[in-house]
């Protein structure tokens, strides 16, 4: 007879681990499914996220960053170094670590929350009058059964046409993690969040980066105004773009690949590198789950259909992040399995995806929350922008780290925050303030007439709310 459960979470990464988690907590018998493996074959929940996406990826972007500051900004400071080298086995096995910790830490969390975990691929097998039945196939194969499940089974790089992923010389985000030493010449076919990230990581360590996008511009999706400063940083830095390509053929050697398009003149150009990463999206995965046991509706792109409360269409069967619709973030899969959780208790779970911070890792970081000025000026809602240079801000030139800004949106009537968009140092970390003041409908005055710290970067948003009535006071 297998075992029952009130829930059953297939899949442990952050809205897996994450619901499973928060519905134990409110008093459920809760099992979480979960395939990933370390080196040595044992559990390593945690998803893309923590073992070949956000995690490893901030390990190397800082070991990365270490170096760079090494090489080319500690003689400011009056520090002199001799023979730097970097050692790319140790900065990967330090990525390994921190990898593990994270594994250990989620499944420790598991435990210390009673929840039972199961350390294999979980599959629909049938509907029963207790729930659902499903099949667990690891080191053996069981049957567990739910009154609940939640699918949070995550996402998979996609592929380029005609060039398959081998993880040598055409590179996932997983393979790029795992390059063994730096590459004289390396290819990042997109200019998204990871090609921008691990383009970064490995110009730094002194490969020739050149990033193709298939798009006529630059990061459509963020503030015109801040993908222009971004990009004038990242060329600054040394790293090549081509935009308005059309990839015609890839081809791999013992020597490298070799990448034909044409460019957006309609040139035919060819690039050689030693190593191709392509990051041009992910896609749903669904792979063995058996959706059809159950009837389980997938839509043309392969994601498991759900509502705005993350219903699916069979009673009692909920998906969450990459999975279903809305932005692949860690973070918006979080809060969905939180809510999913806090509904199967009768609560009221909620996610506001008008407040979903976006960010992108590289020097300088770049991150936003609402909406773009050419979103506003496309729906004709009248607003006020204001803006303030980290230059002009004392604590990035002790840094010295001045470039980029922060930029706020508000409509022109009421003043309500509209949008924020930063470029600039620990963007990551400022977004923050202007999530919350969004989520309290807060206005531009709010942050405005808010005693911020001195000297300190957080300086720089208080200045740009003050730019939205023209009032900044270091600027």
């Amino acid at each position: 007879m297998s075992k029952q459960f009130d829930v059953i979470v297939i899949g442990g990464g952050p809205g897996g681990y994450i619901a499973a988690i928060r519905a134990a907590q409110l008093g459920f018998s809760v099992a979480c499914i979960d395939e990933w493996k370390n080196d040595k074959g044992g559990p390593a929940p945690g998803g893309t996220c923590t073992n070949v996406g956000c995690i490893p990826s901030k390990a190397l972007l800082q070991s990365s960053e270490h170096y760079e500051q090494a090489a080319h900004h500690f003689g400011d400071h009056g520090i002199t170094l001799s023979n730097l080298k970097m050692d790319v086995a140790t900065m990967v096995g330090r990525k390994n670590a921190v990898v593990k910790q994270n594994n250990d830490g989620i499944l420790y969390l598991l435990k210390k929350n009673k929840v039972t975990f199961f350390h294999g691929r979980g599959a629909f097998a049938k509907a029963v009058e207790a729930g659902y039945e499903l099949t667990v196939s690891g080191a053996a194969e069981e049957s567990i059964t739910g009154k609940h499940v939640i699918v949070a089974t995550g996402s998979n790089a996609r592929q380029l046409p005609g060039a398959a992923f081998d993880e040598d010389r055409i590179l996932s985000n997983d393979g790029a993690l795992r390059i063994g030493a730096v590459p004289k010449t390396l290819g990042v076919v997109g200019s998204g969040v990871i090609g921008l990230e691990m383009g970064s990581v490995w110009r730094r360590l002194g490969a020739e980066v050149t990033i193709l996008e298939a798009l006529p511009g630059f990061l459509g999706a963020a503030d015109e105004g801040v993908a222009k400063e971004a990009l004038k940083a990242f060329t600054k830095q040394g790293l090549k773009f081509e935009f308005g390509v059309k990839i015609s053929e890839v081809k791999t050697s013992k020597k490298g690949v070799s990448v034909a398009y044409a460019n957006a003149k309609g040139e035919a150009v060819t690039l050689d590198v030693e190593r191709l990463i392509v990051s041009i999206g992910r896609v749903p995965n669904t792979t063995g789950l058996n959706p059809d046991a159950v009837g389980l509706k997938l839509d043309e792109r392969g994601a498991i259909v759900v509502d705005g409360e993350c219903r699916t269409n069979l009673p009692n069967v909920w998906a969450v992040g990459d999975v279903v619709r809305g932005p692949m973030l860690a973070h918006k899969a979080e809060e969905e399995g939180v809510a999913v959780a806090e509904r199967i208790a009768g609560q009221h779970g909620h996610v506001n995806f008008d407040t979903i911070p976006w960010v992108i890792y590289t020097s300088p970081e770049i991150a936003w929350v609402g909406q773009t000025e050419q979103q506003l000026k496309a729906s004709g809602r009248a607003y006020k922008a204001g803006q303030f240079p980290f230059l002009a801000n004392g604590r990035a030139r002790a840094l010295g780290d001045t470039t980029g800004f922060v930029k706020f949106l508000a409509d022109a009537k009421t003043d309500e925050i509209l949008g924020v968009h930063i470029v600039g140092p620990f963007a990551s970390e400022l977004i923050a303030e202007a999530v919350v003041a969004m989520e309290f409908k807060a206005s531009a005055e709010d942050i405005a007439r808010i005693c911020h710290a001195h000297p300190s970067l957080s300086e720089a948003t208080k200045e740009a709310a003050l730019a939205v009535d023209k009032r900044t006071l270091n600027f």
